[in-house]
């Protein structure tokens, strides 16, 4: 019964994380410029490839593999923002301008 209730967990924040994934990529052919792709690859990409480490964690069974599979998931969530915050501005920094959907510059030179 236990392995059944495991099994279902695991398929689903695999599929989860699938879709996640999926709409990531979604996000980086379909989005307009650097900045909206940048943010669907950060956000979004991480949260899939988290809830994918969480389910290879679970389905170990191990709990010294789940503990692996959260660290990497915590330092996914830690990391990835703060990087695509810092690409981001040096993307703006060097001339790299917004994309004609966008509202607010926040960046901009007064």
């Amino acid at each position: 019964m236990m392995d059944y209730i495991l099994a279902g967990i695991t398929a689903f924040l695999l599929m989860s994380g699938a879709l996640f994934a999926l709409s990531a990529a979604i996000g980086l052919v379909r989005l307009p410029d650097l900045y909206t792709r940048m943010h669907a690859a950060s956000k979004v990409g991480t949260v899939g490839c988290g809830l994918l480490l969480l389910a290879a964690g679970l389905y170990s069974q191990e709990l010294a593999i789940l503990a692996r599979a959260i660290a990497g998931f915590v330092f996914l969530l830690l990391t990835a923002p703060v990087s695509a915050h810092l690409l981001a501005r040096a993307a703006r920094l060097s001339g790299y301008a917004l994309g004609a959907v966008s509202v607010r510059d926040d960046m901009r030179k007064r």
